[in-house]
């Protein structure tokens, strides 16, 4: 069993971010290779409303994922699939490029879905869009309870909506 920190980002945190999202395994996906400052008044946005919340994650006291966990009703998903009230988004970002395909990303993932289901008992779904062709990602969402509901048209991309339920029984453990 795997055990995660998970801490809120804050602008100082910025350096660190823009950094992963400027290498080749993130940029492809996310289109955010921003400048440092940039992500540092997109952490103080985030952290300041209601719709998402940056967070940096830790195994073995090192951080090595960036993660926005967002309500879907304030997000434009929010046009794409009926959503329920209480759903909840998570984006997933491995920033240490040494971590990636070693089975953390859906050890993280199962471990995200559960922590929120678990704070928020009028949750009931946990929902996801990864581009159709970043298959290590479906496959990492797959691989931690996600099912497939259909694909979605974005502006910028196809994404397959990938969502976790309450029935699916996750093991791993999220300390914040």
């Amino acid at each position: 069993m795997t055990s995660f920190e998970l801490r809120a980002a804050d602008p100082s945190d910025a350096p660190r971010i823009a950094l992963w999202m400027s290498q080749p395994h993130i940029a492809r996906w996310w289109h955010q290779g921003w400048s440092v400052e940039r992500w540092a008044q997109e952490i103080e946005q985030q952290s300041a409303g209601e719709h998402s919340t940056p967070y940096l994650v830790a195994v073995d006291g090192e951080e090595f994922a960036y993660v926005e966990l967002y309500r879907v009703r304030h997000d434009r998903l929010a046009e794409y699939y009926a959503y329920g009230e209480d759903d909840w988004g998570v984006h997933v970002a491995i920033g240490d490029v040494t971590r990636v395909g070693q089975g953390l990303g859906r050890e993280l993932l199962r471990s995200l879905a559960a922590v929120v289901l678990q704070a928020d008992p009028g949750c009931s779904q946990v929902v996801a869009e990864p581009d159709i062709e970043n298959i290590p990602s479906v496959r990492a969402f797959a691989a931690a309870g996600f099912v497939q509901r259909g694909e979605l048209q974005l502006p910028e991309k196809t994404a397959l909506l990938m969502v976790r339920t309450r029935a699916v029984q996750g093991g791993m453990t999220c300390t914040t």
